[in-house]
């Protein structure tokens, strides 16, 4: 049992506490509500370059990562559709250094055109890398634009065109910074060898007089209900042949997103699921083969893809995998195989919270959802599936009409 300890700030800022004294270390968890689900369509990637500007430096301190270096700690961040999420580690004794750095980039940053450019082009290079130049790259950025029509989810994290990253001024970076990164848009979680007094005390010394701010409430248009199977065939210079299909399925705090989670691990988590025993042992149709979801805040996709074996087609692929899922609408899956998946997110979930970073990482997201105690609790979200419901879940979303198909070819 996790014990969470919560205070929140005048200006709006939730902080959240877990002593943990098996570490002389502590972990600071800065959690962000805005994602690339926030950004217009005519402006896109601009969290994701906000990952990197708030460590071109702040305010009052020019350059973020020598001080926490100096200090023992370190850093990183990362972006979703939902979130920005930034982490900071280092001794326990040197926290205010952490609090330090992070009340300043949340204060303001350095906004200055030099900064600005530098990081536009480290952005530009990682969208060359990731989307341009490697092999496969565009496939996610391909199936979200056809999987959704009006929702943002429909362009990736790092933008949908690098003119929206290039094109970007100081003006419009202004705005998005005061628009989002505010103490009452966030929450923090303080994690280590630290007690919940001295967390508060210093919370309010380093983030109690940062002023609240008006923020920007996007009117976040919802996916209409998908009513005829969309298809999509591209030609790449990729080694072999590749196919997605993405369904829609619920969002994250629908009561069936644990049905979902739970079907993508019975397909294919490990070698002994039934994708990889079926598709890729016994039939020898695939060299590879997936299912996974996106997780996203908002009703999101459930994924299935693969790279059929040379001689095998995309069809006959397509019909392969299709076979399985309708398998799982018409028969209902073994209590034993359920039991066996769902032990195995309960032993992960377990691990997955032993580390001190990585309870501040979960505290943060769950107080987002709803409340940071659901820590504790969602592995009874899992322990009380039952065959009938997982699937009833699969025949909600397992339908042509509700499937995107991407096929991508190889270049003869």
């Amino acid at each position: 049992m996790i014990k969470v300890n919560r205070h929140i700030l005048d200006n709006g800022l939730i902080v959240l506490h877990h002593e943990d004294t098996t570490t002389q270390m502590v972990a600071v968890n800065t959690l962000y509500n805005v994602g690339s689900r926030d950004e217009e369509p005519e402006h896109t990637g601009f969290a994701h370059l906000f990952e990197h500007l708030m460590f071109g430096g702040s305010k009052n301190i020019p350059d973020f990562d020598t001080p926490l270096q100096l200090a023992g700690g370190e850093n990183n961040a990362w972006t979703s559709e939902d979130i920005t999420n930034y982490y900071d580690v280092a001794p326990a004794n040197n926290i205010e250094t952490i609090l330090w750095l992070e009340s300043d980039r949340m204060l303001s940053l350095d906004f200055n055109q030099k900064i600005l450019d530098v990081q536009k082009h480290i952005v530009i290079e990682e969208f060359k890398q990731r989307t341009l130049n490697q092999p496969y790259g565009d496939m996610s950025d391909l199936i979200k634009s056809l999987s959704y029509k009006v929702h943002p989810y429909r362009w990736s994290t790092i933008g949908k065109e690098i003119s929206h990253i290039s094109d970007t001024n100081l003006d419009q970076v202004k705005e998005f910074f005061y628009n989002y990164y505010a103490p009452n848009n966030a929450i923090i979680a303080i994690v280590g060898n630290i007690d919940f007094e001295r967390t508060v005390e210093l919370a309010e010394k380093w983030f109690g007089d940062i002023p609240a701010r008006h923020i920007k409430k996007k009117d976040i248009p919802q996916e209409p209900v998908q009513t005829e199977a969309r298809f999509l065939e591209v030609e790449r210079d990729v080694p072999m042949d590749a196919i997605v299909k993405a369904y829609h399925m619920s969002a994250r705090t629908d009561k069936d997103y644990h049905c979902y989670d739970i079907l993508s691990d019975i397909l294919s988590n490990g070698r002994s699921a039934r994708l990889p025993q079926k598709l890729i042992m016994e039939k020898k149709l695939f060299s590879e083969v997936n299912a996974y979801i996106s997780g996203s805040i908002d009703a999101g996709l459930f994924y299935v893809t693969g790279k059929p074996v040379p001689g095998v087609s995309l069809e006959e692929a397509d019909k392969a995998l299709t076979e399985e899922l309708e398998i799982l609408k018409s028969e209902l899956v073994d209590e034993k195989e359920l039991n066996k998946w769902v032990n195995k997110f309960e032993a992960n979930d377990i691990f997955s919270n032993i580390y001190y970073l990585n309870k501040a990482t979960n505290l943060c997201y769950y107080e987002l959802l709803g409340q940071a105690e659901d820590i504790n609790t969602e592995k009874d979200k899992y322990i009380f599936l039952t065959p009938q419901k997982v699937q009833e879940a699969a025949r909600k979303a397992f339908n042509p009409e509700n499937c995107s198909t991407l096929y991508y070819r190889a270049k003869k």
